[in-house]
């Protein structure tokens, strides 16, 4: 199997995750804890010319193996889950590694910024940083600062795969829940 294959089949295996909590439950828990809620989506290129996903360096173990494996993205952060009918917010930028040498857990690392051009956070960005412990659910990582609006910024995000992901894309689902220091 091909570097791109593999990177292509792990990353469907994440759009085949489980639906997380339910919107309302967790702008109830958001209020509850001072927490801003922020839902948008995210948009992903798979293969081809214009690929938002690509592993830069492989395995050095050689073969099919992931670990350190590093990558970059660069993903469309929308306000809707359809890319024709959705306005661009910004950029999803960073890099992942993968850094777990037994799998399960897969071990995946990722370190990445929100970058907003448009819309309410234009000009912010916030940064979110963990690991993705299971490709079979809703994934979970820390917010761990920001700019502009969102100096100080922490909290949690929490991604979903929508839809039917194809070969080609698929769309993620985000809820950030962000605090500031006031």
């Amino acid at each position: 199997m091909t570097s791109s294959s593999l990177l292509l089949s792990l990353l469907l295996l994440l759009a085949s995750s489980a639906a997380g909590l339910a919107t309302a439950a967790r702008d109830d828990d958001a209020s509850e804890h001072g927490l801003t809620h922020i839902h948008i989506y995210l948009h992903e290129i798979l293969s081809g010319p214009n690929a938002t996903t690509i592993a830069v360096t492989q395995s050095p173990r050689g073969g099919n193996a992931t670990f350190g494996r590093i990558g970059v993205l660069d993903l469309e952060v929308r306000d809707g889950s359809d890319p024709k009918s959705s306005e661009l917010l910004g950029r999803y930028q960073g890099m992942f590694a993968f850094a777990g040498l037994v799998s399960p857990p897969s071990g995946l690392l990722t370190t990445v910024n929100f970058v907003f051009t448009a819309g309410e956070h234009d000009g912010s960005t916030l940064a979110v940083l963990g690991s993705i412990p299971s490709f079979e659910d809703s994934f979970e990582r820390a917010v761990v600062g920001g700019t502009g609006a969102f100096r100080m910024a922490r909290g949690y995000c929490v991604t979903t795969a929508v839809a039917n992901p194809t070969p080609v894309s698929v769309v993620y689902e985000v809820d950030l829940f962000v605090k500031m220091d006031a």
